[in-house]
């Protein structure tokens, strides 16, 4: 059996990843008068008197709700709520084992941003923080947006996920390759979540996006205003062709789908070009060929090939840290420290060696720290 076979029969004899279970037994009349009624109507007393008091007295405080309407699922694409729950029971299962976290899949019957937007908030009360996940952009955009005034952090993985992890796989790619964020041109292709959080986040010197109609400049009348904020950034470069676009490049970065690009794209690169190809599960070109055409540093999301980048190196810590800090909303300096602090988990990065591994036992209180710190 393959993996997907074998996943397949995993998941049949789990029933789910998840399970819920009580920090307490109750065994007795005593247990269940403490737990439940009667005794249970005393903190909720003191949260209607107290309502900051909810942290003291329940699991908000460690709890998340990772919600998603199955619209952008990797590599499935738009296959709706319930299909989309394993994913999120697999999300959920990271944040327990990764960072203690309590996190439950809340999956959508809807993909209306004004439903979408009305249901998170009348969830929230119950949930430290909201994990939007697998939205398709331009929706995700709009709704996170929609949400920043819940008081708890609401961060859409992937946008800032992938963006965070990308941003502290490039600090040790530029190292490796001796060149200078200051300096180099990125390509950046698939401007959906990622591409465009991805661009925002990171400072070269030129930047260039690409979308499935080309690249993205003013003489386009397609763009929605998502775009069209990096069109208008000081650090864009306008091009017609993609050759063009690649023409003396020094990075790509791929979030777009299957062999997007070909070998002949990297040759028109700068020397030591850096490869990111990050679509899962098929990346834009494969590291063998990437290499063959002289990439010297080559990254993409699978477990299965050397430099893995991919958004469970933030996410768990991300939480961590905004849940202890008690943060309100995840800004651009938290994910900077944190991308910052993920590459320091690789003092002396090699082209084979450029981000840590979602195992490292130093990954997760290091990030969580970092946005702690940051947030003070």
């Amino acid at each position: 059996m393959d993996v997907y076979e074998k996943s397949l029969k995993l998941h049949r004899e789990l029933k789910g990843k998840l399970r819920i279970s009580s920090k307490k037994s109750i065994k007795t009349k005593k247990d269940l008068s403490l737990l439940y009624t009667p005794g249970v109507a005393e903190p909720s007393k003191e949260i209607a008197k107290r309502p900051s008091s909810i942290y003291a007295y329940t699991g908000k405080g460690n709890s998340v709700a990772v919600v998603s309407d199955g619209s952008s699922v990797l590599g499935l694409g738009n296959i709706g709520g319930a299909a989309s729950l394993p994913v999120m029971e697999g999300k959920c299962a990271i944040f327990s084992e990764f960072a203690g976290i309590d996190a439950f899949p809340i999956v959508l019957a809807t993909k209306d941003v004004g439903e979408i937007v009305a249901t998170v908030k009348n969830i929230a009360p119950g949930f430290g923080g909201i994990n939007l996940e697998d939205i398709s952009a331009p929706r995700c955009f709009e709704i996170e947006e929609k949400l920043q005034d819940l008081k708890i952090p609401v961060f859409h993985d992937d946008q800032h996920g992938t963006a965070i992890v990308v941003l502290a796989a490039l600090i040790n790619a530029l190292k490796v390759v001796e060149k200078n964020m200051s300096d180099i041109k990125v390509v950046i292709f698939g401007a959906g979540a990622a591409g465009i959080a991805t661009a925002k986040l990171i400072k070269p010197k030129k930047l260039i996006m690409v979308d499935s109609k080309g690249t993205i400049n003013s003489k386009r009348k397609d763009l929605n205003k998502y775009k069209m904020q990096v069109l208008k950034s000081k650090k864009y470069l306008e091009v017609g062709s993609l050759e063009k676009a690649f023409e003396k490049a020094d990075v790509f970065v791929g979030v777009s789908g299957k062999g997007k690009i070909d070998p002949k794209l990297i040759k028109l690169m700068n020397s030591k070009p850096i490869i990111f190809a990050l679509s899962n599960p098929n990346p834009e070109i494969m590291p063998d060929k990437a290499k063959k055409a002289g990439a010297v540093v080559v990254a993409t999301g699978r477990s299965d090939f050397e430099n893995q980048v991919n958004n469970a190196l933030a996410f768990p810590g991300i939480f961590k840290g905004a849940l202890e800090g008690r943060v309100k909303r995840i800004d651009d300096n938290m994910k900077i420290t944190a991308a910052l602090a993920i590459a320091d988990l690789v003092p002396n990065p090699t082209a084979n060696n450029i981000i840590p591994s979602i195992f490292n036992k130093n990954l997760v209180n290091s990030v969580a720290n970092a946005v702690k710190k940051a947030n003070n």
